[in-house]
């Protein structure tokens, strides 16, 4: 039942007859997940709490960063170097305090994906990477959740809803994850800082819509926006068989490389600043495009572009110890493996954190 407090709070969902009391104790009874606290994440989060979904689990193990500021609007300059999990869910219940709030202050890997999912209703991607984006599909086809995706880059955003009532699954529409120079993501490429705004939204539309029963869901069609004409366009695509039935345990382990970070060692930036000033300090690669290099790089580090690394490989030591950083620790955890399972190369470290953390804990 709700509230006195609930009905007043929601009284323009209440006299929409597609909603109505049933429909918005259905939203107070909804669980659901969203991954990544980031700029698809921080509208959906604000839209589906201020819309009364009764619990809201929060999955994002990054800090907050002044970069993220122009699109990440839950956070201010108050809560930079704060967690982001935690500071988004303080934002959702100054916003709403009658929902509850789960703060998972993890990433979601292999080894924690099907506890995490297992609990809601409704997993909401809002990640940044596709060896997430395949996890969460394969777990929610294991478990038999919907996953309401979207994904940004530059100006152009995207939104489906995969595995709805025996509907196509994310792996129906990319049956294979691209390889790493056709996966960049905002820290390589920058995006428009209104986009995932735009594109989050419709990512809460469709969740709503899913936990209502409401409408046409997204499902087997494809929304697609270009920002810079404001022009839509949505294809359709099938279930296949062969794709869907692909699930946690079932599908390839390779596509969550990168979520699960295996067989990539790391090193801290206060570990560095020791390693540096030793007898014998290590090779530093900078795996970044050439604009962020430009804008600072760490002293005496080689240039070589994550989606490069095939035709720089060889003017790397290849038995000298290398320490591998990129913006966060993403993009040089990817390059590490690649690098050792691809190229043979060993002695090979992944800055944790990346440049931020060596400017956040030892440059500053």
């Amino acid at each position: 039942m709700l509230s006195p407090e609930e009905r007043q709070t929601y009284r323009r969902h209440l006299q929409l007859p597609e909603i109505g009391e049933a429909g918005q104790e259905r939203l107070k009874a909804a669980r659901v997940l969203v991954v990544g606290a980031g700029g698809l994440g921080c509208p959906v989060l604000q839209y589906l709490a201020a819309a009364g979904v009764g619990t809201l689990g929060i999955v994002d193990a990054d800090v907050v960063e002044r970069s993220n500021l122009h699109r990440q609007i839950l956070f201010g300059p108050a809560d930079l170097g704060q967690p982001k999990a935690e500071a988004a869910a303080r934002a959702v219940q100054r916003l709403n305090p009658l929902v509850q709030v789960r703060v998972h202050r993890c990433r979601a890997v292999p080894g924690n994906v099907r506890e995490l999912v297992a609990a809601y209703d409704v997993v909401v991607d809002g990640s940044d990477n596709f060896p997430t984006r395949y996890l969460l599909n394969d777990a929610c086809v294991l478990l038999g959740k919907p996953l309401v995706s979207g994904a940004i880059y530059k100006f152009e955003g995207q939104v489906s809803v995969f595995n709805y009532e025996g509907g196509p699954t994310y792996r129906c529409l990319f049956p294979q994850p691209p390889g790493a120079a056709e996966a960049p993501n905002c820290d390589a490429t920058g995006v428009l800082g209104v986009l995932p705004g735009l594109v989050g939204t419709a990512q809460a539309t469709e969740t709503l819509k899913v936990l209502l029963g409401i409408g046409e869901v997204l499902s087997g069609r494809l929304w697609l926006f270009d920002a810079l004409t404001f022009q839509t366009r949505t294809l359709k695509f099938a279930r296949r068989p062969g794709q869907a039935a692909l699930h946690l345990g079932t599908a390839p382990a390779a596509d969550y490389a990168e979520a699960c970070g295996a067989d990539v060692a790391s090193v801290t930036a206060a570990e560095l600043a020791a390693l540096l000033n030793s007898a014998h300090p290590p090779f530093l690669l900078d795996v970044r495009e050439a604009h962020e290099y430009a804008n600072g790089h760490l002293p005496g580090a080689v240039l070589l572009p994550l989606g490069e690394l095939a035709k720089g490989v060889a003017s790397l030591p290849r038995q000298h110890p290398m320490v591998v950083y990129c913006h966060s620790g993403r993009r040089s955890a990817q390059a590490v493996e690649r690098l050792q399972t691809e190229f043979g190369l060993v002695n090979l470290l992944n800055l944790t954190g990346g440049i931020v953390a060596w400017q956040e804990n030892v440059a500053s």
